[in-house]
């Protein structure tokens, strides 16, 4: 196991509880938590380390009024970095991102203010997304001159489609409310808190055996890259590793005793 409260931090504040729920804050408030490429090496450490730390389930959450402006654009102007030295900030993205998409470990953003740019392809990655009335969603990279390059040709077009996407950034078009959860850029839609609803998420998350989060929150991802033939035997493959693992013992008996909660809404 690795001691991950001992993993040295600038721009990221952690906190683990006695559930296993990790807390990771953006802790750049004046610079809308903008990510430079510090945050970056430090987001890749962290959850490269979440597999083996025994933890349950990360809330993804940040200091200030918004989650995540994007790229840090001071740096990057001042850096006046080459084409080949972009890309390689741009390999670190996606090396963090990929990090949190197919760690195995339930991911949930808690999202308000901003979500712009790298913020949502942060966001994205993420498995559960939740906003508040605060959030809105853009990518203004056509406006400033830019083009993403930490996977929202990836996962945003995922979320909304490639039409969507494309209308974003050529028109900076802003989503919010209830039309940015219609669209799939957020789950849920909360009147008070994201990070509340958000935690009582990964509380729910955390109950699950870890082999089968690990199933929900990585294998999933991995198929969806695969042809459906080769998805359809790696998820054979999957559920019989997973669907005979001895965590499911009792809860199977609890089904078959008819004690378990019954799946009903509420």
């Amino acid at each position: 196991m690795i001691d991950i409260e001992a993993i040295p931090l600038a721009n990221l504040r952690l906190s683990v509880d006695s559930e296993g729920i990790a807390t990771v804050s953006l802790a750049r408030a004046a610079k809308r938590n903008a990510l430079d490429a510090a945050t970056i090496e430090e987001l890749v450490t962290l959850f490269s380390a979440f597999p083996r730390s025994g933890v349950r389930a990360v809330l993804l959450r940040a200091d200030g009024d918004h989650f995540c402006a994007g790229l840090d654009l001071v740096e990057h102007f001042n850096e006046d970095r080459s084409a080949a030295d972009f890309m390689h900030v741009c390999l670190r993205w996606h090396e963090a991102f990929n990090k949190m998409e197919y760690s195995g470990v339930p991911i949930i953003a808690a999202l308000k203010g901003a979500v712009v740019g790298g913020g949502l392809e942060l966001a994205s990655a993420a498995h559960i997304r939740v906003a508040d009335p605060s959030t809105y969603f853009a990518l203004p990279e056509g406006q400033r001159g830019l083009f993403t390059g930490g996977g929202a040709t990836i996962r945003v077009a995922d979320l909304v489609g490639k039409a969507r996407m494309i209308d974003m950034m050529l028109t900076g078009r802003i989503y919010k409310g209830q039309e940015a959860v219609d669209i799939g850029l957020c789950q849920y839609l909360v009147d008070g808190s994201s990070e509340d609803r958000a935690l009582e998420l990964a509380r729910l998350a955390a109950q699950n055996p870890p082999l089968s989060n690990f199933a929900i929150c990585s294998a999933i991802s991995h198929m969806q890259n695969m042809s459906s033939l080769d998805a359809a035997y790696a998820e054979a493959v999957v559920a019989g590793v997973v669907n005979t693992q001895a965590a499911s013992r009792g809860r199977l008996e609890a089904f078959a005793n008819k004690t378990a909660a019954k799946v009903k809404p509420t």
